[in-house]
């Protein structure tokens, strides 16, 4: 199958009790047995759903692995992730990351004794660089949230191979519509599926993908000891929203170049952060690497002006001020003060996360009435 049928298609088979088109959401916790292990392959809900397992399929289909598992959110996703470490491992991570990803490697995984590296990742030998006999995880997000930063995936999974590590990519911004980490070699994809995945603002979910069998049964068994797992309403909806992934997505690539393009040309904005632009650093790779180049844009008023920034953000009529992003509407957000106040002054600005920027995830609506939005709220 083609991506587009993919979506809706794909991993997925009829209900079996009644040929249900769309999974039923099991809202249950437990299964009848008829003898102790004698069950149809539920007997907890933590363990397995019905309906979770059709998402899990339906993750694992779109992103072209085998094995998907639905977390319960994003942050339980990754937490996963490192748990596959021991103390005195050590991480290779991207600089500039999501704010809730660098709190949960600083403020929970560092007392545990697990080192990471935060780097530019902007070519393979730097990254290389900081191998050693206690690396066993390279982390990317590519693009990067709120940077747009554009990570070679095929060169880290060559640095990730030569090195025997494993490859980690999240993929949250640019959806397995655009790209596909596991083709690429990465081992690990992971989704925050709060965002495009689910595509209407109304769950919050994480999502890992892998190929590899072993490496998905030790994930299966943290998934399962720790529990973090999602509920069966959440599974539904996230299943509904995949099936409109691709259309959206067109959309939001569409709108977004529009709007990058608008930006760009605008008196008052003085740098856009959109990867399709061929200034953007390594928009080749991307160019390689995506099938597009998202509806994810960031930028920084003229002066680099704190207060014209709020203001701009405030005064939004159609851009709704609010954290997260993916969904059918357009958001605004001001990332230093709401998803990366967890990083250090300074260190996010040594990334370019200045007390001015502004990210949009630029919605479905008519491009017109968004440019109109922010042409006024600009002044």
């Amino acid at each position: 199958m083609k991506f587009n049928t993919k979506t809706i298609h794909g991993g997925q088979e009829h209900d079996p009790a009644y040929g249900a088109v769309m999974p039923p959401i099991y809202q249950t916790s437990t299964y009848a047995q008829t003898t102790p292990g004698g069950h149809k392959g539920f007997e907890y809900s933590r363990t397995h759903n019905p309906t979770r397992k059709a998402l899990e399929n339906s993750l694992a289909s779109i992103e072209n692995g085998k094995f998907g598992l639905a977390f319960a959110s994003g942050l339980a996703a990754i937490d996963a992730v490192i748990k596959l470490l021991k103390p005195g491992d050590e991480v290779i991570s991207t600089n500039d990351l999501y704010g809730g990803t660098y709190r949960l490697f600083t403020k929970i995984f560092e007392d545990f004794g697990i080192k990471f590296h935060f780097i530019g990742m902007e070519n393979e030998d730097k990254v290389a660089s900081y191998v050693n006999e206690n690396t066993k995880l390279i982390w990317v997000e590519t693009p990067t949230n709120p940077m747009m930063n554009i990570i070679d995936i095929k060169a880290m999974a060559e640095v990730s191979k030569k090195h025997n590590l494993l490859l980690a990519v999240d993929n949250t911004f640019a959806t397995p519509y655009l790209q596909r980490p596991l083709d690429l070699g990465a081992d690990i994809v992971m989704h925050s599926a709060t965002k495009y995945i689910g595509g209407h603002s109304d769950l919050v979910m994480g999502a890992l993908i892998v190929k590899d069998e072993k490496i998905a049964e030790k994930l299966y068994f943290i998934q399962n000891a720790s529990g973090a797992v999602c509920g069966p309403q959440d599974s539904f909806l996230a299943l509904r929203g995949i099936k409109t992934l691709h259309i959206r997505m067109q959309r939001h690539c569409e709108n977004g170049e529009a709007i990058a393009k608008y930006l760009k040309n605008h008196p008052k904005i003085e740098k856009v952060f959109w990867p399709g632009f061929e200034d953007h650093p390594n928009h080749n790779i991307a160019k390689a690497q995506m099938d597009g180049f998202g509806g994810m844009i960031s930028f920084v008023t003229k002066g680099s002006n704190y207060e014209k920034a709020i203001k701009i953000v405030e005064n939004l009529k159609i851009f709704t001020l609010a954290e997260s992003l993916g969904g059918v509407e357009s958001l605004a957000g001001h990332p230093a003060s709401m998803t990366h106040a967890s990083i250090p002054k300074e260190e996010r600005e040594k990334t370019g996360v200045v007390d001015a920027l502004i990210r949009l995830s630029v919605g479905i609506e008519d491009v017109d009435d968004l440019i109109a939005d922010l042409e006024q709220a600009i002044g």
